[in-house]
């Protein structure tokens, strides 16, 4: 039996349709996906991703720990800051792709948070832990102790000082910082733009969950459900471990360098191939975001050619609600990256028209 967030009832009560994913019931939409998609896009949308792998990391060692395993420099991430990180072996192939923060919590105890998406904390832990040896650092799940939800839109700001009856400093995009809802625990305020418009992850307990989600709704915010979410997430070309990444990726191949490769912090593993891949110049595909002429989802795996060769494959497509416009995320061959190079998209006998959207090296 799939697992409940703790918005399961609220979410329920406000008309919530649901959808399994990775083991988690998540509202697929509340009734009306198109006003969803332009709540988004003009307003303040108000998702539940409290199925999100969530990791404490802690200890004095915590920083130099992590900065050691990942690509992104964690060292220089002073309290307060985040960043976003691969994961990878010693080959460069990605073992989880991640945005991790540094607490401020007032001790003198190193905290950080892994954001990851659903089903990923035990493989996490898993891989941290095997490189443990003498540093003092500990692991923590957080999943089901802890609910998560993400306020999308160009007035989620505004909508969020309403909610806390307080004002917020304008965060800069990875920027966290403690506010309460009221009673209980302050929550993580974290700024996160992962869906193309300006957002914010607020983590808070599971029992505070409902209250904080009831205060947003009557600021303004209306609910959104993962149909939207995810139409959001590809047309702003982030990426989805599970469906646009996995171990076989190697990290450049993403194509979100600037975001999540640091090349002058020094060591760390697969730091080797990373660097290599960076003095050839290039690599032989990156992810790209596509634009697709047929009004609906294209299955995973779909392939991609130009002049009769197979250049790319898509990994995750859907339909913008209502916007009559398909964006998918795929694999281009280097040499077919540029934006506005079309493309012919295969699924069995049917063919369709492919454009890139942003171009790549």
């Amino acid at each position: 039996m799939p697992d409940r967030t703790p918005l399961h009832e609220t979410t329920a009560q406000a008309g919530a349709r649901f959808v399994e994913d990775s083991g988690w019931l998540t509202p697929r939409d509340f009734g009306d996906p198109v006003a969803e998609y332009d709540q988004a896009k003009n307003h303040a949308a108000l998702f539940d991703v409290s199925s999100r792998s969530k990791i404490e990391v802690s200890g004095a060692d915590a920083g130099t720990f992590l900065n050691n395993l990942c690509s992104n420099d964690v060292k220089s991430l002073s309290a307060g800051k985040g960043c976003e990180a691969f994961f990878t072996n010693i080959k460069a192939k990605v073992v989880a792709h991640v945005f991790l923060y540094h607490l401020e919590l007032g001790s003198q105890k190193e905290v950080y948070w892994l954001d990851a998406v659903p089903g990923q904390a035990e493989k996490i832990i898993k891989h941290l832990d095997h490189f443990l040896i003498s540093e003092q650092v500990e692991f923590a799940g957080r999943t089901r102790e802890f609910a998560q939800l993400h306020l999308a839109g160009p007035e989620a700001r505004a909508t969020l000082v309403k909610a806390l009856g307080e004002d917020l400093p304008d965060l800069r995009e990875h920027q966290v910082a403690l506010r309460s809802f009221g009673e209980g625990t302050p929550c993580q305020v974290r700024r996160l733009d992962r869906l193309g418009v300006p957002g914010y992850d607020l983590v808070c307990s599971s029992a505070q969950a409902p209250a904080v989600w009831g205060k947003l709704i009557s600021a303004g915010a209306r609910p959104a459900g993962f149909m939207v979410h995810e139409a959001l997430r590809i047309e702003a070309g982030t990426p989805s471990y599970g469906l646009d990444i996995d171990e076989n990726t190697l990290a450049p191949e993403v194509g979100r360098i600037p975001q999540t490769i640091c090349y002058t912090k020094g060591c760390y593993l697969g730091q080797e191939p990373i660097v290599r891949a960076r003095d050839l110049g290039h690599v032989n595909r990156t992810l790209q975001t596509l634009t697709v002429e047929t009004g609906e989802p294209i299955a995973r795996g779909a392939k991609l050619v130009r002049d009769g060769k197979e250049v790319g494959q898509i990994t995750s497509s859907a339909a913008a609600p209502g916007a009559n416009k398909t964006f998918a995320l795929a694999y281009v061959r280097r040499g077919n990256t540029d934006s506005g190079t079309e493309l012919e998209g295969v699924v069995g006998e049917t063919r369709f028209k492919a454009t890139v959207v942003d171009g790549g090296p």
